[in-house]
Order: C-alpha cells, then sequence, then structure tokens
C-alpha cells in the first residue's frame, strides 16, 4: 500500500482528488491540506511515502513544502501537481529533488501512473516542460559552430562564411554537417529556426 498527503488550496479538488486515489487498491490518502503549513507539519508527522502539492497554497508553497522536506532528507517523494507550466517554477522544483511534476490538465491515469512510477524510482515530469529546460539550458553547439550559424542565419552563401570567419569553404561545410546532425535537422533554414526559438541566436 502506498500511502499518499494530498496539499491542494481549492476544497474541492482536495476532497474529489482524495476519494479518487482512495479507489485505487495499492493507494491511500492518509491526509490532506489546504495549506503549506498545515501540509508541512503533517507530513513531518505522518511519513507519507508520497505528498502530492500544489504550488500555489497559502502559509507555505508548495515548492517551499518540497525544500523543508529536502533539507530534512525525508523519505518522502514530492509530486508537484500544478496549473503553472512555468519554467522558473519548474527548475526551482528540480532543485528541491521533486520525484514528479505534472501539470493538472493532465489525465488523472497520469497522476496515478506517476505515483507508481516515483515508487519505482523514477523521475516524472511533464514533458514540455522537460523539453523547454533542456532548451534553454543546453545549447549543444560550440562557440565556433554557433559563430558559422549566426553567420549562416543572414543567409550568406557558404563562401561568404568562409571568408568572414577566416575558414576555408570545406571546413565551413563541416561545421554546418555537425549542428545539422547535433540539432537533428536537414538544412540552414531548419537549424536557424532551433536556434532562434531556443533563444541562442537573437
Amino acid at each position: 500500500m502506498i500511502t499518499l498527503y494530498l496539499a491542494e488550496d481549492q476544497s474541492l479538488l482536495n476532497s474529489a482528488l482524495a476519494r479518487l486515489l482512495d479507489l485505487e487498491a495499492d493507494l491511500h490518502v492518509v491526509g490532506t491540506a489546504t495549506d503549506g503549513q498545515t501540509a508541512w507539519q503533517a507530513i513531518q508527522r505522518l511519513q507519507p511515502q508520497v505528498a502530492i502539492l500544489d504550488i500555489e497554497m497559502p502559509g507555505l508553497t508548495g515548492l517551499d513544502v518540497a525544500d523543508h522536506i529536502q533539507a530534512a532528507q525525508d523519505a518522502t517523494k514530492v509530486i508537484i501537481l500544478t496549473t503553472f507550466a512555468q519554467q522558473a517554477y519548474f527548475e526551482r522544483a528540480v532543485a528541491a529533488q521533486v520525484a514528479g511534476y505534472l501539470l493538472k490538465d493532465s489525465p488523472s491515469d497520469d497522476l496515478i501512473a506517476a505515483i507508481r512510477a516515483v515508487m519505482a524510482g523514477r523521475t516524472i515530469y511533464a514533458p514540455e516542460l522537460v523539453v523547454n529546460m533542456v532548451s534553454a539550458e543546453r545549447n549543444p553547439l560550440t562557440e565556433r559552430e554557433m559563430a558559422v550559424l549566426g553567420a549562416a542565419a543572414k543567409g550568406v552563401p557558404t563562401k561568404t562564411i568562409a571568408t568572414t570567419l577566416y575558414l576555408s569553404p570545406g571546413t565551413v561545410r563541416n561545421y554546418l554537417s555537425a549542428i545539422f546532425s547535433k540539432l537533428g535537422v536537414h538544412n540552414r533554414m531548419e537549424a536557424v529556426d532551433v536556434a532562434r526559438t531556443n533563444k541562442w541566436l537573437t
């Protein structure tokens, strides 16, 4: 039996979700709260295996509670369940080593599956947030590749790029091939689009 604690500041959603989770044979909600301070105190006392926390709650936010759990080296695993797809919230949750971060518009089956997955040692994050974080933080291109791509973004031919960067045309082509491979694209236009979308190029 997986013991759960649920903290959600909307009382109706809180009770509905608790009832839904308790319908699962292997899940049991041991307590609920509508504010973060109450949740943190109860989690320390009850030691649930998984705490499902909203972010925006009175007293302490769900992220504050997650920070407290991490600082206390508590064994409780945290799943953040929120309407907020903001990257800053997600990055803070990752820093707090939460085991899951799901959006409230996800199907309830996804939450149930996530609970079981985190108990099996997996980390479950909303895919769209992971893509955004990786894109924003992990530019796979080297400084020289970025210089070549920046020149290519101006629409000039390979010979002009080579002259501008003091390279041979063959070297520029090699750089472009490496860029396409790293970004999973097929041509300059697609590579430039990826770089601009991820704000690697202004």
